[in-house]
């Protein structure tokens, strides 16, 4: 039972970083190259979409490693899984405070009530954006150590 939590946590995880990484070094910059102020429409879109899916994923994912953490208490990788959730709390804190203010500034923006920072803002997104994907990658390569 525990190696089938192992794996459908990894595998969850693993995913939600997937598409963390394809929208830092895919996604943001076909939007970026879009002419205009396409590229501020499709992040807005992008925003509200991933918006309303990334929380449960990162909650879902979260819960999943304290469960594998207290299921494997006594077992070998161990201290990998707990390294590993406590880099997922630090992303979801990261998120709240640092991105998600960002992201619902600019789901709200149009053409005519775009702030004059609006490229700066949606810059500092992906710069943090760049460090949490950092911190998943590495979360999800403890997990996948620990398996071994």
């Amino acid at each position: 039972m525990l190696s089938t939590l192992e794996v459908v946590t990894v595998v969850v995880v693993g995913v939600m970083v997937g598409v963390e990484f394809a929208v830092a070094f895919v996604m943001n910059p076909i939007l970026n190259a879009l002419p205009e102020d396409s590229g501020q429409q499709g992040h807005a879109h992008g925003g509200r979409m991933l918006g309303a899916v990334m929380p449960v994923w990162y909650i879902g994912s979260l819960a999943l490693v304290a469960v594998w953490a207290v299921a494997g208490r006594h077992h070998d990788g161990t201290g990998l899984v707990v390294t590993a959730g406590a880099l997922l709390i630090l992303s979801v804190v990261m998120s709240i405070l640092l991105l998600v203010p960002i992201n619902n500034r600019n789901k709200t923006w149009t053409a005519e009530n775009r702030p004059a920072d609006w490229k700066q803002q949606l810059n500092r997104w992906l710069r943090w954006h760049y460090v949490r994907v950092a911190v998943i990658v590495t979360a999800f390569a403890l997990l996948t150590a620990a398996l071994v």
